[in-house]
């Protein structure tokens, strides 16, 4: 496993959420995911418990001014575009989610 920077879509089959959650927490990077559903309270679980330090709900790569950016794990080197260096000590998660139903591209 080796962390890749691009945009990338993998479809591996899973039974169920937590299985999903596990396969997306077999690596040894977090930089960042999405998690696209109907069901915002299921797509919330995911996010809440995928390891990586960006989390998008129903869009992808929109990135709020000021919104803490690093990886978990071996990604990345601390965060960026926050305002504490103590918080470099910590793990913060971002999760984005886009409510409008207006189809957004990646970029």
């Amino acid at each position: 496993q080796e962390e890749i920077f691009g945009p990338v879509l993998v479809v591996i089959k899973v039974k169920d959420d937590e299985e999903a959650i596990d396969v997306a927490n077999n690596s040894d990077y977090g930089l960042a995911g999405g998690v696209f559903s109907t069901n915002i309270n299921r797509a919330l679980n995911v996010a809440k418990n995928v390891r990586t330090g960006r989390v998008w709900v129903n869009t992808y790569n929109q990135v709020p001014e000021g919104a803490p950016f690093g990886g978990y794990k071996k990604s990345g080197i601390g965060r960026e575009t926050y305002k504490a260096a103590i918080e470099n000590y910590q793990q913060v998660k971002n999760i984005y989610i886009d409510i409008s139903n207006e189809t957004k591209g990646l970029y």
